[in-house]
């Protein structure tokens, strides 16, 4: 006997003990067997009397109607016909009630799993995820949602380990109407997948604190979740959040597309505030949440793509200033694919493999300052402009 027949074997025979030793085999048994008793009874009795009960289906039929819809098709009239009758009666009855109380269990299970994040989201596309943790998470949402008008709640997707209090607090509250929570480790791929990231556009990973993570560890799952983003969706915009400088590179390889390192960021404020020279107001007035003022990120028409800087200067737009643009943006898939097929229109094989080493060395999101005028604007290129609210005029 071969091996796949007798694991085959084996696994027969160990699934036939569990249904001989299964209570639930049992009792199907024993209401099959009072079935069958009740409606032999009713056959026997009634076919002397003048119930209207003749042949074997309609005693068949007088249990069916008897135990699912709870009531009496034929007027049994003979002693066991009767007592065999309100056996099936309240068999229908306690039937009934076990049925019912399944679905309505079942039911409070799926909600209750859906309150916890534990269900699979409905088919998204587009959406954004925002994964991880921390204490101050309502205002990061709040900035989230104030930073991108076009943005609603019910196209975000929270992704954490946080207690369910916690998140119960915030999708009770009106402004996040529709926002959906998955609960789990955004590094695993099996969360990721109940999260819909294969069809998300955009995701952020704030450093988590949901656990009580040393730094250590919340940079290497912040790195872990993005390898695993970018493996199961590569045109997923990734930004993500570090507090060590030393996992930059980790996420440069892992192809992150925004790197936020908010501890540089923080120390290098204190500094300059230090310094009393007004630094940290000129700061708030470029980064505010307000996507009309400030620093604004622009398009470039296509027309000045593969042109002179000072071309495009020249044209730009009037209501704010031009201070430089932004090399690489969009989806580092894209751009990987788009330098590549630059890279392959070379019929030199030494250029080609030159270019295809820059394209290796590509860096996502690289902001150019005040370019000479004679630079050329390449390709996935936007404008960085700076605009004051004219309120601060007055």
């Amino acid at each position: 006997m071969s091996k796949k027949s007798s694991a085959k074997r084996k696994k027969f025979f160990r699934d036939f003990k569990y249904l001989i030793l299964n209570p639930f085999t049992w009792g199907y048994a024993i209401i099959f067997v009072i079935l069958v008793i009740a409606t032999s009874v009713v056959y026997k009795s009634e076919t002397l009397t003048e119930s209207g009960i003749e042949t074997k289906f309609d005693s068949v039929w007088f249990t069916l109607v008897s135990v699912l819809a709870g009531y009496f098709d034929y007027c049994v009239q003979s002693v066991p016909g009767r007592i065999a009758a309100l056996f099936l009666l309240v068999l229908g009855m306690l039937l009934l009630s076990a049925v019912t109380g399944k679905i309505a269990s079942l039911f409070m299970d799926i909600q209750m799993k859906q309150d916890k994040g534990l269900v699979r989201l409905k088919k998204m596309k587009g959406h954004f995820l925002l994964c991880g943790w921390r204490n101050g998470f309502e205002k990061i949402l709040d900035s989230i949602l104030e930073s991108n008008p076009d943005l609603t709640p019910d196209l975000i997707v929270l992704v954490n380990d946080a207690s369910s209090e916690e998140m119960e607090k915030i999708r009770t509250e009106s402004r996040y109407k529709g926002i959906n929570y998955v609960s789990g480790d955004f590094s695993e791929e099996a969360t990721l997948k109940r999260c819909q990231v294969e069809t998300a556009e955009r995701v952020l990973i704030i450093s988590d604190q949901s656990k009580k993570y040393s730094k250590l560890e919340t940079d290497s799952r912040t790195v872990l979740g993005v390898l695993t983003m970018s493996n199961m969706n590569p045109k997923l915009y990734i930004a993500a959040e570090l507090t060590d400088s030393k996992f930059v590179k980790h996420l440069e390889m892992a192809h992150c597309d925004e790197i936020i390192m908010t501890t540089e960021y923080e120390c290098s404020i204190l500094a300059s505030a230090s310094s009393g020279t007004g630094f940290s107001n000129v700061l708030r007035e470029l980064v505010g949440n307000n996507t009309d003022y400030g620093i604004i990120i622009d398009d470039i028409p296509s027309a000045y793509i593969g042109k002179p800087y000072k071309e495009f200067k020249d044209n730009a737009r009037k209501d704010a200033v031009l201070i430089g643009v932004l090399k690489n943006t969009g989806n580092f898939y894209q751009r990987r694919k788009d330098a590549l097929r630059e890279a392959q229109k070379n019929p030199n094989i030494e250029t080609i493999v030159s270019n295809l080493k820059k394209v290796k060395l590509l860096k996502s999101n690289q902001p150019v300052l005040t370019p000479s005028d004679g630079y050329i604007i390449p390709p996935n290129t936007m404008a960085i402009f700076v605009k004051g609210d004219p309120e601060d005029e007055e």
